[in-house]
């Protein structure tokens, strides 16, 4: 082959790669431009048909806004609580180390160190039993479940008349099963872990509590006897505990004839007359309080604003969605 033939060859590869790439061009603006009339025709629809976009905005928004406003106001009060400390349990610990295991064989456990007082009580003021002694100890259940408004002007409490007459202060009878509409203490105790918050500032060891109510007074009112309930509590089963420790190394103490372990066992008793002195004269054995309960001024929620705006956000959205799928079904 000669060169000239090699000239045209090459000149007719070039003509052909040439006309490939002019043809891909084509197609990619042919594309984009098919993506801009799309796009463009999408446009014009929805603005065709803005009176349903609009239609929609305005009808989602006045319902969330009806939602809204018919909404009671609910009040958060908080406190801010510290722990109290050992709680005299230093001198158990101490002992734990140089007589723990005499200890333990006399029954009593001294913890080592390894009992977290302030852990425990917050686990005992969300648990069960706590919850529901409280509700029952103070009366509450019907503030708790059955109030729909707070009075202001009076601070007073409306109640739902279909469940709870307020005037003879009783639960309704349930005209068919012929039972009391009061709650059941699974009920209540659902409803209170809704309205209690408990966190802990891990770095500071801070804990804030707070109760959440339709009655800004009720709500500190219920979290200043929350606690005192919960310091009391605490107190009362190491009390206990102390005691009947106590009344075990006594007995024991009368039984033994050696001199070191009457010794021991008087170092325990005193650790234990202690721990039950403490527990009765601190109020605040387990929480010392530090920024107390106060009556707040503003609500907590609803958020109304924030509501009625997503309220419209969601109309617009649902109402273009609506034009698009009719412009997409006739076309």
């Amino acid at each position: 082959m000669n060169i000239d033939d090699r000239v045209s060859e090459i000149e007719k590869y070039l003509k052909s790669d040439n006309i490939t790439k002019q043809s891909e061009s084509l197609q990619t603006s042919s594309s984009s431009d098919n993506e801009e009339v799309n796009l463009s025709e999408l446009w014009v629809a929805i603005w065709a048909s803005k009176f349903v976009v609009v239609l929609f905005t305005i009808a989602f928004t006045s319902l969330v806004t009806i939602y809204a406003i018919t909404q009671p106001n609910i009040y958060r009060a908080s406190a801010v609580v510290m722990p109290s400390g050992d709680s005299g349990s230093s001198g158990l610990r101490g002992l734990a180390g140089q007589f723990g295991g005499i200890a333990s064989l006399a029954g009593i456990n001294l913890g080592g160190g390894s009992i977290d007082k302030t852990g425990i009580a917050l686990e005992v003021l969300k648990s069960r039993g706590f919850i529901e002694s409280f509700v029952k100890k103070y009366n509450i259940d019907a503030e708790l479940l059955a109030v729909v408004a707070w009075h202001s002007e009076n601070n007073s409490l409306e109640y739902d008349k279909s469940l709870f007459d307020a005037s003879k202060d009783e639960w309704l009878i349930d005209d068919n099963t012929q039972k009391s509409l009061s709650p059941t203490n699974w009920e209540s105790y659902k409803e209170f872990s809704r309205i209690l918050q408990v966190s802990q500032d891990i770095e500071t060891g801070m804990i804030t509590l707070s109760i959440e109510h339709i009655s800004p007074n009720y709500a500190k009112e219920w979290l200043e006897l929350l606690i005192l309930e919960i310091n009391l509590t605490i107190s009362e089963n190491d009390k206990r505990e102390a005691k009947s420790s106590i009344e075990y190394l006594t007995s024991k103490l009368e039984t033994t004839q050696l001199s070191d372990m009457k010794s021991v066992f008087y170092q325990l008793i005193e650790e234990q007359t202690k721990t039950m002195m403490l527990t009765e004269v601190n109020d605040e054995y387990v929480f010392k309080t530090i920024d107390p309960p106060n009556v707040p001024d503003e609500k907590a929620k609803p958020g109304r604003a924030m509501m009625i705006v997503s309220g419209a956000i969601i109309g617009f959205g649902f109402g273009v969605v609506v034009v698009l799928i009719r412009y997409l079904k006739r076309k």
